[in-house]
């Protein structure tokens, strides 16, 4: 039986990161690689040409987006694998339409995620990058600091909103905690899984009221756009941290900026709205803020992780057998 052709469709940072020799002679092995094997762009006439011999994309960052025109095109198109997070940038209902099956290496993305969060839980429970950054206390040895409250991580209790692929991985890893609580909020989770993985299920305001620190894990969707705003943030116990690693619009950032200048609370940001921060932004002048620059996915050679989980995806759809990261309409509109 003769092989599907694929395309490689990211631009060429994303397929520097994500394939070697190694890599690409398995994709090889797998499938037809025709002539260009990839291109970061899908409208010039040779493009257009090499995507109507397309059984199947595999894409990543700098896909430009599957549109009705370049679908429309796309005639022997049968399964998208992208090799990334969510797929929201690449993929709208113009593909639920169709048939063709999608897949996202989201849930090996997940695991760089879970291991920052934990990272930064465990460095909110100490307040280091805020104690690092204040003079009065950065070069001054051992000693207690006052106006940083408690700099424990024995029996914290951690709430993570969101029952997410990455929401869970940190209700796991925090396992390596002494005893913590851990406390879950999502209007979709199963109570048996939070338990199983080591949390409790409750509501936002019980939560919120409890954590010690507050670790995000939504999707960005209309209904979660500032779920944390100044009323739910009001709700966190003096001297907790914010850690979020999820996307930016899920806090109201002028509300969290005033929470933090007051002293009342901290932030861990690794994504932000919008992103970049502008120069004007309250939350660039806020000392009990620590801003990272949306490093906490697959980065390095945490990419090949990608694209092995992408290649073993592909495998399984070459061999007929059942996927493990097929994305749904049903699962798109919630989360991925």
């Amino acid at each position: 039986m003769q092989k599907p052709t694929a395309l490689i469709v990211m631009d060429r940072d994303s397929f520097e990161a994500h394939f070697d020799q190694a890599r690409l002679d398995r994709l090889a092995s797998l499938v037809r690689l025709a002539d260009p094997v990839w291109t970061d762009e899908l409208d010039s006439s040779p493009a257009r040409a090499r995507l109507a011999t397309a059984d199947l994309l595999f894409t990543s960052w700098g896909a430009p987006r599957l549109t009705r025109d370049r679908l429309d095109a796309a005639t022997r198109l049968r399964a998208v694998f992208h090799g990334a997070g969510s797929v929201r940038p690449l993929v709208d209902d113009e593909v639920w339409n169709r048939p063709i099956t999608v897949t996202s290496a989201a849930d090996a993305n997940a695991v760089p995620v879970a291991e920052y969060t934990l990272a930064a839980i465990i460095f909110a429970g100490k307040k280091a990058p805020f104690l690092a950054v204040d003079e009065s206390t950065a070069y001054q040895g051992w000693g207690h600091p006052r106006g940083f409250g408690n700099l424990s991580n024995y029996r914290r209790t951690i709430g993570i909103v969101g029952f997410s692929r990455t929401g869970r991985r940190v209700v796991e890893l925090l396992r390596t905690l002494d005893e913590p609580t851990v406390l879950v909020a999502d209007p979709y989770a199963d109570p048996v899984a939070v338990a199983e993985a080591g949390g409790v299920l409750v509501e936002l305001p019980e939560l919120l009221a409890r954590a010690e620190v507050l670790s995000l894990h939504a999707p960005a969707l209309p209904s979660t756009h500032h779920m944390i705003g100044a009323a739910e943030l009001a709700l966190l116990p003096d001297h907790a941290t914010v850690v979020n690693t999820a996307r930016g619009s899920l806090i109201d950032s002028a509300a969290l900026a005033r929470e933090c200048r007051s002293g009342r609370l901290f932030a861990i940001l690794d994504v932000t709205d919008p992103e970049p921060l502008p120069g004007d932004s309250p939350l660039r002048s806020v000392p009990n803020v620590m801003v990272t620059p949306h490093i906490a996915g697959s980065l390095g050679s945490e990419i090949r992780r990608l694209t092995d989980h992408t290649l073993d995806e592909i495998a399984r759809w070459v061999a007929d057998v059942p996927l493990r990261t097929r994305i749904t309409a049903e699962g798109f509109a919630l989360n991925a």
